[in-house]
């Protein structure tokens, strides 16, 4: 039988990038087939152009054997193609059936049947294992995982017959990854075609059925087996060398920075009801402190309201021996904390700006003179944090929104550089950002903490944080049940804590 999506020959060009080069995918009905590179490689280009938001411009689709053209989503859609974006494109202000049905409301007779809606979300919901989510609920009251399960019901919402997730898994927790994989496989049961992003390899492996593989805009390996080819493979096709997933070293603990110095940052009892019980913590200088805990466990709400962000229901926050305002993201900032949020995008970029601006947002009054802000120096100094950094391309005019997730975390990175950040405070930061990226990064994070940074670390990669941090804080259900220095800890132990272990301090 022939391919349920062909696609041939496809190219793409940007003003002065070449996104697509001649890029050939097919994707067989029922099965998953992963879609690998690392950013920038082109893979969102591709299920843009797969998804009618992008025109090809050379080229053929071929969709259950016939050439297509998708001049639009809509045109996509109606076809039976859905893609679930990484960045969820929902309507927050909008319920949850709203969204599910926005765009293709149910109508008689010209009226909209919101009764019949509703209904429909919730047996859509249900299909899907989540039940629990009111469909009235506005989606911007929805965790990051309810959101995603709204989209994915959006995309049931149509007779699909092949739907991309651009990595499905990024937000989700260990029970909530089960569960996507129980979607996974019902949907490929019923025939339909899954195309799934990931950077996790050890994702691919379990669920893919065959792999492409993307480099620089090219197809550099198709028909791979997902579950028999190495791993060294896979990642020497993406980067285009071999790659230890080495972590950096860790000093000698305690760190030398650390040994005999008082605690940088400085956690008293500090709770916000509801999200996490009384925590203390202490960080001291060139240390990485590392939080591990399931989403929901109170990992981001703890940085946040360090951060100053959330407003702290009991406790303090000091640095350097100094009380911080609770709830004041400026007496943070003026105090030395820095924070890499989870959500970069949303949350820690202005997406139209410049390279310069995301950089110097925080000391923009440090290049201002007599009213007049001094873009050459603001330059100047943005590009100096950046080449530290080792940012590509070296372009401090270049538009963010342009560069790959792993360059945008370093822009985040080097705004706080440029502030002389003392205490940093990381969300997720390798989300999206591909295997050689990654391994850049864990060495950054440990160059600041030698340098004298206090680094208190989240991440949803328990060997993350275990490869990262010095010492590691599980948390379970908004309390910390357990702390010890990384090197006593490995992944099992962490999982079975954050489970179901007993509290021990």
């Amino acid at each position: 039988m022939a391919p349920l999506l062909t696609m041939s020959g496809i190219t793409k060009t940007f003003p002065g990038v070449r996104a697509l080069d001649g890029v050939d995918l097919d994707v067989e009905a029922g099965e998953v087939h992963c879609l690998l590179g690392q950013n920038g490689a082109g893979k969102s280009t591709l299920i843009k152009v797969l998804a009618g938001a992008h025109q090809p411009d050379a080229g053929r689709i071929t969709w259950r054997g016939e050439t297509v053209r998708l001049p639009t989503p809509v045109a996509a859609m109606r076809l039976g193609i859905a893609t679930i974006y990484q960045e969820l494109d929902l309507v927050e202000h909008l319920s949850v059936t709203e969204n599910v049905f926005l765009g293709h409301e149910i109508t008689r007779g010209g009226l909209v049947r919101p009764r019949e809606a509703r209904a429909r979300t919730a047996d859509l919901l249900s299909r899907l294992g989540h039940p629990e989510i009111d469909p009235g609920t506005l989606v911007g009251r929805l965790p990051a995982a309810g959101q995603q399960i709204v989209s994915m019901a959006r995309a049931l919402s149509h007779e699909v017959r092949l739907i991309v997730m651009d990595e499905p898994s990024a937000a989700l927790d260990p029970d909530e990854v089960e569960n996507l994989f129980r979607i996974v496989g019902a949907l490929t049961s019923a025939g339909v075609a899954v195309v799934y992003i990931s950077h996790r390899l050890e994702e691919i492996r379990r669920i893919g059925d065959r792999l492409t593989v993307l480099k620089d805009g090219s197809t550099v390996a198709r028909d791979l087996p997902a579950r028999t080819t190495a791993t060294g493979t896979v990642v020497s096709l993406m980067t285009g060398r071999d790659l230890a997933h080495a972590f950096p070293a860790r000093p000698e603990v305690p760190p030398a920075p650390a040994k005999d110095a008082a605690p940088l940052l400085r956690v008293e009892s500090l709770s916000r009801a509801g999200e996490f019980a009384p925590l203390d913590l202490e960080v001291r200088p060139g240390e990485i402190v590392g939080l591990a805990g399931l989403v929901g466990s109170g990992r981001s709400e703890i940085l946040e309201t360090v951060y100053g962000a959330r407003r702290p229901t009991t406790g303090r926050v000091r640095v350097g021996g100094r009380p911080l305002r609770p709830g004041s993201v400026r007496s943070a900032v003026r105090a030395g904390i820095g924070l890499a949020p989870e959500e970069r995008k949303a949350q820690g970029l202005l997406m139209l700006e410049s390279v310069t601006r995301n950089v110097s947002v925080s000391t923009l009054s440090r290049f201002a003179r007599g009213g007049w802000l001094d873009r050459r120096r603001e330059r100047e100094a943005a590009r100096a944090r950046t080449r530290e950094l080792s940012l590509a391309p070296d372009d401090p005019d270049r538009p963010v929104r342009t560069l790959s997730g792993g360059n945008q975390q370093k822009v985040v990175l080097a705004r706080w550089l440029l502030r002389e950040c003392r205490v940093l405070l990381l969300d997720e930061p390798t989300r999206g950002v591909d295997v050689g990226a990654r391994s850049e990064l864990y060495a950054l994070i440990r160059r600041l903490a030698d340098a004298g940074v206090a680094v208190l670390l989240v991440s949803s990669e328990v060997p993350e944080v275990l490869g990262l941090a010095d010492r590691v804080l599980v948390l379970r259900e908004g309390r910390v049940v357990h702390t010890a220095p990384a090197r006593e800890l490995d992944e099992h132990r962490v999982l079975d804590l954050v489970m179901e272990g007993s509290p021990t301090c």
